[in-house]
């Protein structure tokens, strides 16, 4: 153990400037304000060339949320609805629709986002609530050190060392909705070997059955029904005292379930299969020396099984065959490396050679795999420019498959007025590639002889990457006295060559030899936006039994008269505010309350207009020791107020209460 904790210390001090040179062990092993994400060295929140939103265990457990994405809504500037089908949209200032293309999510340092359409598959991820350590999230582009995808910000998920899980937990949850869940945990080893294993089964129904349609007058039974189940496994082994080897393995299944009454034709089950292995070494020289390299592999396949269905045209009607399956591969080896090259000047830098595979008839109009390689280099300065300058700078530089050779830079410059409140400003430019189903989507369908008889998506003929141009501002204040902490970031986000879809209407043939007016769509670049906002955070802990999260934002989105989607500048709420509250009010019992209001939005892709709504939720619970072992109950209320819609019209989040029990021993 004296070896890990040396390890770990040594990690932690690789990267902290030369004014915190004297901090000590117990300095790396308490609540600091300290992350990893930004730059991929530890710096305090001070020092980051971006504003960072940190969700903590005790934030988590506080909020009642089961499911990862909700916790987002914690964050300012974010917004969170689940769609269908165990899958949630998440937007940041806009843009925001059920692919979540525009911000990089890491597990582990593993990206987790699918090269077919971009998005985030939430409902597959193999990780309990409970076996997170914490979400950093990075609130700005980032693509100078985690390239394409960082786009506007960044979600890294830190699971918890197995040697802070040791021992068993058994976790069950049950509630109104058909909402229902168990977590077994087992976490064991000796000496330098230490391990986590992790099984869970969750059940969701989400929102109410029947939906009245007030504008057609009528009512539409609606149905949601979803199985999860995975297993997470992560093996730690201290090779010596300055090498680290780290295994995860991770792998979910599911039946899913969702339709109408009113359209059959709609109703799907899936039965989604995803895996993934990690391997880490990790080697630390010395307190300002290390460097580590990372592999991984991923599949994921949807479970969707091929269908036949009715078609009819104007002249024109025959069953055709739907094949909406798709599998996806992602390989992935990372490396980097961390220097001082100076009492006053770090450097990171390291690189990345990622492999991505596709493959769908549906989709692609071919059984072949759509494949592409990317690769990257990226390097991060901090020079201590006196004693109360920090200027940071550096670049990504890498080849895309589609879209060839991209630079994405940032310069950064902070100024401590004084040791407790900071001024910072930055400039960076970020590019977003197309996904395979951007650039060579070819969606049809085929009659039972196999001749296109309509088309959904056609191929794009090329397509350049969305490049953003960040300016943003900054300030950091902390008062230490009162227990809180502020952070303020004045952000403009010019957005060009922007990827949407257009429709189009023409008289088309095909193979079936019959003509008719059809609607098709294809990606394109098109548009100039920009986005302009605040975002504040306030944290404040006046005392250690009481802890109070506030996050508001404001956002706007102005775009130009070409831009391909429409809906653009009514994607971001004008308002968000989100308020987490707890407070242990002694005897083992604590009383947490969480706020969540979004102004009205247009949720893009499939999703619809929006009312505003405020949704409160109220948390009781109770610890305390039963047989020897820790124990914990809550009871809890999700939503309540009135009824409230998200994403679609039909999508009603109605009053629900629920129930946990969690053991540990």
């Amino acid at each position: 153990m004296k070896g890990l904790r040396g390890l770990l210390a040594g990690v932690c001090a690789l990267a902290l400037p030369v004014h915190a040179a004297a901090l000590t062990e117990s300095d790396f092993l308490d609540e600091l304000p300290v992350v990893l994400t930004v730059s991929r060295m530890a710096q305090p929140l001070q020092d980051t060339p971006s504003s960072v939103t940190v969700i903590d265990q005790d934030m988590i457990r506080a909020s009642g949320y089961q499911d990862i994405p909700d916790l987002l809504r914690l964050v300012p500037g974010f917004s969170v609805a689940y769609t269908r089908e165990n899958t949630y949209a998440v937007g940041y200032h806009g843009f925001a629709d059920a692919y979540s293309r525009r911000f990089q999510v890491l597990v582990d340092g593993r990206s987790i986002y699918s090269p077919h359409y971009g998005a985030v598959d939430w409902g597959t991820l193999p990780l309990a609530v409970e076996d997170i350590e914490r979400i950093e999230v990075v609130r700005g582009p980032n693509a100078a050190v985690y390239g394409a995808n960082a786009f506007f910000a960044i979600i890294n998920i830190v699971s918890r060392d197995p040697t802070q899980t040791r021992g068993r937990l058994a976790s069950v949850m049950a509630g109104e909705q058909n909402m229902a869940g168990a977590v077994l945990r087992y976490g064991g080893g000796e000496d330098r070997l230490r391990y986590r294993l992790t099984l869970s089964s969750q059940h969701r129904d989400r929102f109410e059955k029947t939906y009245f349609d007030r504008t057609n007058d009528r009512r539409t039974d609606y149905y949601e029904r979803t199985y999860t189940r995975f297993f997470n496994g992560r093996w730690d082994y201290q090779l010596t005292n300055t090498d680290e080897l780290s295994a995860q393995i991770g792998l979910t299944g599911g039946n899913w379930n969702g339709g109408s009454e009113r359209h059959a034709e709609e109703s799907r089950s899936s039965e989604p299969l995803d895996g993934h292995v990690q391997l880490r070494f990790a080697r630390v020289l010395s307190a300002d020396e290390g460097w580590n390299v990372q592999f991984s592999h991923s599949y994921n396949d949807n479970g969707q099984a091929n269908f036949v269905a009715p078609f009819a045209s104007r002249n024109y009607s025959a069953d055709i065959a739907v094949h909406p399956d798709l599998e996806q591969w992602r390989t992935q080896l990372d490396f980097s490396s961390t220097h001082r090259l100076a009492p006053a000047l770090r450097l990171a830098w390291g690189g990345e050679l990622r492999h991505e595979a596709v493959r769908s008839l549906g989709f692609y109009g071919t059984r072949d795999r759509q494949n592409g390689t990317l690769a990257s280099l990226y390097a991060h300065a901090e020079w201590q420019a006196g004693t109360n300058w920090l200027v940071q700078g550096g670049a990504q530089a890498g080849h895309h498959y589609f879209t060839g050779f991209e630079v994405s830079p940032r310069l950064a410059v902070s100024y401590r007025i004084n040791p407790r409140h900071t001024l910072r400003w930055a400039v960076s430019r970020a590019t977003r590639s197309p996904t395979f189903y951007e650039h060579d989507g070819n969606h049809g369908f085929r009659n039972l002889a196999g001749e296109m008889v309509d088309q959904y998506v056609i191929p794009s003929g090329g397509l350049d990457p969305e490049t953003n141009t960040s300016v943003e501002m900054g300030y950091l204040g902390l008062w230490p006295e009162w227990g809180a902490q502020l952070d303020l970031r004045l952000y403009r986000d010019h957005v060009t060559d922007y990827i949407g879809q257009t429709s189009y209407r023409l008289l088309r043939s095909f193979g079936a030899g019959e003509s008719y007016n059809d609607k098709y769509f294809q990606y394109l670049n098109r548009g100039t936006l920009d986005v302009t906002g605040l975002d504040a955070q306030l944290t404040w802990k006046p005392h250690p039994d009481f802890s109070l999260h506030l996050a508001q934002s404001f956002a706007h989105v102005d775009a130009s008269h070409d831009t391909a989607d429409d809906d653009m500048p009514e994607s971001a709420p004008d308002w968000t505010t989100s308020v987490l509250a707890n407070w242990r009010i002694g005897g083992g019992f604590s009383l947490s309350a969480a706020v969540y209001h979004t102004d009205r939005m247009m949720w893009l892709t499939e999703g619809d207009h929006t009312s505003r709504y405020t949704r409160a939720d109220l948390r009781l619970a109770r610890q305390f020791r039963l047989d020897g072992m820790e124990a914990e109950w809550a009871l809890g209320v999700q939503n309540v107020g009135d009824d409230y819609q998200e994403f679609r019209r039909e999508n009603v989040f109605a009053r629900r209460a629920y129930g946990s029990l969690r053991l540990a021993w």
